[in-house]
């Protein structure tokens, strides 16, 4: 299904729902991001999903380069009519892109569906050439799982804590968009700590969190040494994951792979 969309008399576009297209448009929450965003004349900056170009024009003032990734060709006609010289356009898919990407030093600003939110932000973090900082507009609900403290824990909160600081920057209502989404957003900023990808600390991390509801000795292998270092740390015998801090969780995996 296709929704037709105009910003003005002179453009016309239809947008995709099955790319789960939301164009941001209004400007205040726009003039917001920009002042939000920590880029100047020196940075590079990968832009997912720019759409028809609402911010990316905004952030060509102010960054060195804007490298923009765009999936819909449509809205790459449209865009390149309106950028300068230090903007770059690329026709791919975000996640394949982000697989082979060859910056050494860049941020990433992206108003990207949501269906694929977890997917990019792994995907960035888990990448050998990292950027220094994301500013990504996510779903409120989820921009809170992420940011969550011990006793809220979880596997995406865990995922992103590990390797960046998160934090939410301003809410956004679900009107500063077309067509409007059954939920309001968060733009928030996650500020990366340059840890490699590590898939044993997460291996551990998945089994901790594997049954929720059920003591964190429990789901992990050698139950006498978990619970061994949870009476070590003060904590109750009966800990589930959700309450274990990043710190906490660091602690537990050095343990365990002792020999």
């Amino acid at each position: 299904m296709s929704r037709n969309f105009s910003t003005s008399k002179k453009e016309d576009i239809f947008l995709k729902k099955g790319l789960g297209q939301n164009l941001l448009t209004d400007k205040n929450i726009i003039k917001k991001i920009i002042n939000n965003v920590d880029i100047d004349k020196n940075d590079i900056v990968l832009e997912i999903g720019p759409g028809l170009g609402a911010i990316t024009l905004e952030l060509s003032k102010k960054a060195k380069k804007v490298i923009c990734i765009e999936k819909d060709k449509e809205m790459i006609e449209k865009l390149r009519e309106k950028v300068g010289d230090n903007v770059e356009i690329i026709n791919a898919d975000a996640l394949d892109f982000i697989k082979t990407i060859n910056l050494k030093k860049y941020k990433v600003v992206a108003n990207i569906p949501y269906y694929i939110t977890s997917s990019i932000i792994q995907a960035l973090l888990e990448n050998t050439n990292q950027p220094s900082n994301i500013y990504l507009m996510v779903q409120k609900e989820v921009a809170r799982r992420i940011c969550a403290k011990p006793g809220d824990m979880s596997v995406l909160a865990v995922s992103v804590q590990y390797y960046a600081n998160p934090k939410i920057l301003f809410n956004v209502s679900r009107n500063s968009f077309y067509p409007v989404p059954k939920v309001d957003s968060a733009f928030i900023q996650i500020k990366t700590k340059g840890i490699e990808k590590n898939e044993k600390f997460f291996k551990l991390v998945k089994k901790g969190f594997s049954h929720p509801r059920k003591k964190l000795a429990n789901n992990l292998e050698e139950k006498e040494i978990v619970e061994s270092w949870l009476e070590k740390n003060k904590l109750k015998a009966g800990e589930r994951a959700e309450n274990l801090s990043i710190s906490q969780w660091e602690d537990l995996f050095n343990l365990m792979k002792k020999p």
